[in-house]
């Protein structure tokens, strides 16, 4: 009780810093479904004006093939860096590997590069693989810089099960490979899902990769389709539309965010008992 007492004074402090956000998007979500009145914050017409976007392509372009390349983009980016972090992770924290420190030691260099440094030979490997402007040239790059991440964070959580548990397996009869996949797996399942969530929410929100090495439009993800519908030089500039289309790419997101917060602070943690 007295601990729970205790936890308030942080629970309100969090509260106040939050509220500010919290009003922000409250009055972002009203402002899209009405008008309101130059200088006034308060609406004064509920509209469905400012979602037509989603219907009538001719307002802002089509919304719904950018979120479709958004989708797969962000789908193939989970799948590609959880299942190499997935195995990669379990051979570096169980096996006894020439150049073991070699390696970890180059993952963490790799993960603290700005990925902006090498975008210029990243360019020219894409450009000689036949790759460039393509949706499968960015989802390897995307994938092979997030993967030193992914990687360590599993490592973590291998790190952190009991060799007995493994050992016993093996003891049984089972293979390394049935041992794996029976009995460690589902010990480090925190992990693999904070990692699946991440790499979904960060290839989600990415926008200078496709941006520069899949310039073209049949490639456009809505990084990018919020970005043509937010200049203010076009002729079709609507700062109503504008907040709408910012909400609709903000939403699934936040909505994971909401749903899996506490599987997401878990990736911070590096590991997990089971």
């Amino acid at each position: 009780m007295t601990r729970n007492f205790a936890a308030w004074p942080i629970i309100l402090l969090l509260t106040v810093l939050s509220l500010p956000l919290f009003i922000m998007y409250l009055f972002l979500l009203v402002d899209t479904f009405s008008n309101t009145a130059p200088g006034s914050l308060l609406p004064n017409e509920f509209t469905l004006e400012h979602w037509r976007f989603l219907i009538d392509p001719t307002i802002t372009g089509d919304v719904w093939k950018p979120t479709l390349t958004t989708v797969i983009f962000s789908a193939s980016l989970m799948i590609i860096v959880v299942s190499v972090s997935a195995t990669a992770g379990y051979a570096l924290s169980r096996l006894a590997l020439p150049f073991r420190r070699f390696v970890l030691s180059g993952i963490m260099v790799m993960h603290a590069f700005p990925s902006v440094t090498l975008i210029i030979g990243v360019f020219l490997v894409l450009q000689f693989a036949g790759l460039y402007n393509s949706l499968t040239g960015v989802i390897l790059v995307k994938a092979s810089l997030m993967l030193p991440f992914g990687i360590w964070i599993m490592k973590g959580f291998y790190d952190a099960v009991p060799w007995e548990i493994e050992m016993a397996g093996v003891q049984d009869g089972a293979s390394r490979f049935t041992v794996w996949r029976r009995i460690i797996l589902p010990q480090v399942k925190p992990g693999l899902l904070s990692l699946a969530l991440f790499a979904f929410i960060d290839g989600w929100s990415e926008y200078m990769l496709p941006r520069i090495l899949a310039p073209s439009s049949d490639f456009e993800v809505l990084s990018m389709y919020l970005n043509t519908v937010s200049d203010p030089n076009s002729s079709t500039y609507n700062f109503n539309i504008f907040k709408s289309v910012g909400l609709f790419y903000t939403l699934p997101v936040l909505a994971l965010f909401v749903l899996f917060q506490n599987r997401l602070m878990n990736i911070f943690g590096g590991g997990t008992k089971g």
